[in-house]
């Protein structure tokens, strides 16, 4: 009897993980999304799909940060054909900017609206689409109700959700299986080339569904992101400063 009430427990926490879109790297054809050490902070070491995950982005540049490394993980998700909807109430966004990520801008539909209401419930009617690789929405917040109504959505149609909290000045509790808090760092130039380096980020893991938070310096370069190092990261720091100075 002890052996058959662990097997019955250990599946019910293998079905309610994957309803909340925790599965095995063998699970299904959904492109994993490689972020290096970072997936070993997810239940199965897999990026929750067919979930939604929110972001911290209360000032400008933590904005522009966030849109950058969240077309990293768009772009991962769209690398097997579907379209990603793009819904705002006050987009920044310059599509060209897309590609940097593998991201074909005529595979992104804009959505622009004035009122919160309105982002909310296109948000969730665009996330009952099974056929879509990834919603983005950028909003100034979101409610635990709300958050709670998008959630029971995609554990139906299995489509991966992110939404930006751009006015994120309190962080209430939401239903949202991650909470990130993306950040910039200065990008370094390889020696005696001109422009600017590979786009940098200080990623953080606030909050994950029955998984390990933690922090990462991460770089986007040859396609994908990978962690660098806390002392490349300062040297990279140091040296613009020394430059600046």
């Amino acid at each position: 009897m002890p052996a058959e009430k662990a097997d019955i427990i250990s599946q019910l926490q293998k079905d309610i993980l994957r309803l909340q879109g925790f599965r095995s790297k063998s699970a299904d054809s959904t492109p994993d999304i490689d972020l290096g050490p970072i997936n070993t902070a997810f239940p199965n070491a897999t990026f929750p799909t067919g979930a939604v995950h929110e972001f911290l982005c209360a000032v400008k540049e933590h904005s522009a940060a966030t849109t950058g490394f969240v077309s990293a993980l768009t772009g991962n998700l769209m690398r097997h054909g579907g379209a990603c909807i793009w819904i705002s109430v006050a987009r920044t966004l310059f599509p060209p900017s897309l590609k940097t990520f593998g991201i074909e801008p005529d595979k992104v539909i804009f959505i622009d609206l004035q009122r919160i209401k309105d982002a909310l419930w296109v948000l969730e009617e665009a996330l009952k689409c099974e056929g879509i690789a990834a919603v983005i929405a950028e909003i100034p917040e979101i409610s635990f109700t709300q958050s709670r109504r998008l959630q029971l959505v995609v554990e139906q149609s299995k489509v991966t959700g992110f939404i930006l909290r751009t006015s994120a000045r309190n962080a209430n509790t939401t239903a949202c299986v991650t909470r990130w808090k993306i950040t910039p760092l200065p990008s370094q130039l390889e020696e005696g080339m001109p422009g600017v380096g590979f786009p940098r980020w200080h990623v953080e893991l606030l909050k994950v569904r029955n998984g390990r938070p933690g922090v990462w310096n991460m770089e986007w370069a040859d396609g994908k992101c990978v962690v660098i190092s806390d002392n490349k990261a300062s040297a990279s720091t140091q040296e613009r400063r020394l430059k600046a100075g």
